[in-house]
């Protein structure tokens, strides 16, 4: 009973972590593809790289991303842990 617990457990942290990594790592990548406006990028582009707030977004969502990328591993994780007990 137990390793169908961690199979279940696993391919739902899987799918969530996959699917959440996918869709913030989107959004960390959206603002960077477009122009934006041009006044304010001139005023950004007078600030140090790491203050700039466009970056810090992207960094703090790439965080956010690697995080669920981690949940995701942990899935694949419990997966493996529950075919080693049904083996």
């Amino acid at each position: 009973m137990v390793p169908y617990i961690l199979d279940i457990c696993g391919v739902t942290a899987m799918a969530i972590g996959s699917w959440r990594s996918y869709a913030v790592a989107r959004e960390a990548l959206a603002p960077l593809i477009h122009a934006g406006d041009p006044t304010r990028t001139a005023v950004e582009a007078s600030r140090p790289l790491p203050l700039r707030p466009h970056v810090q977004l992207f960094a703090r969502r790439l965080a956010v991303s690697l995080g669920w990328v981690a949940v995701t591993f942990y899935g694949l994780f419990l997966i493996v842990r529950a075919q080693a007990l049904l083996g």
